[in-house]
């Protein structure tokens, strides 16, 4: 029995011993701390205007391949019918929408009178023979002139589908 409470003694001793000699683990330092979110800042603001920026020329190349797919629509409608639709309702493509939510505009020349609503370029000739076809652009917004601020973000079709891209690269 001696030997048993011995054993108890000893093994409670050590207990207080280990609790006595614990180490205590320190956690971080608000000086660590302010340093990782600094890290974390600094890259955060070289990465997202990156990223936005890929975002924006990824809809602007959704634009460019969705305005080419409804050329050929319209070529395809004008040589099945003899002659250019009035609208993207008439080639089926009338409730389709740019990356940005607006619709494309259409605008055959054959049912306007003038140039008035025509694109233009910088010495205001237009830019197409038989039809304008564009993007509004991020901006929703558009005037018939490429040189104006509101078509700095348009994607255009110019000289008949020679070109098709941004209209400040124009």
């Amino acid at each position: 029995m001696i030997y048993y409470f011995l054993i108890q003694r000893i093994r409670t001793q050590r207990r207080l011993e280990l609790l006595l000699k614990r180490e205590v683990v320190e956690g971080f330092t608000i000086l660590e701390l302010l340093t990782v979110i600094a890290i974390v800042g600094s890259l955060s603001a070289i990465a997202i205007p990156a990223y936005n920026d890929y975002i924006e020329k990824a809809k602007e190349t959704r634009a460019i391949a969705d305005i080419l797919m409804l050329q050929k629509d319209i070529e395809a409608y004008e040589i099945i019918n003899g002659t250019l639709p009035d609208s993207l309702d008439d080639v089926g493509r009338g409730s389709f929408q740019d990356p940005w939510g607006n619709p494309y505009q259409y605008l055959n020349f054959a049912t306007v009178r003038g140039t008035g609503k025509m694109r233009k370029d910088r010495f205001m000739v237009p830019i197409n023979t038989y039809y304008d076809l564009y993007s509004m652009g991020k901006d929703g917004k558009s005037s018939s002139p490429l040189t104006a601020r509101s078509s700095y973000d348009d994607i255009i079709r110019a000289w008949d589908g020679g070109y098709i891209g941004p209209a400040h690269s124009y």
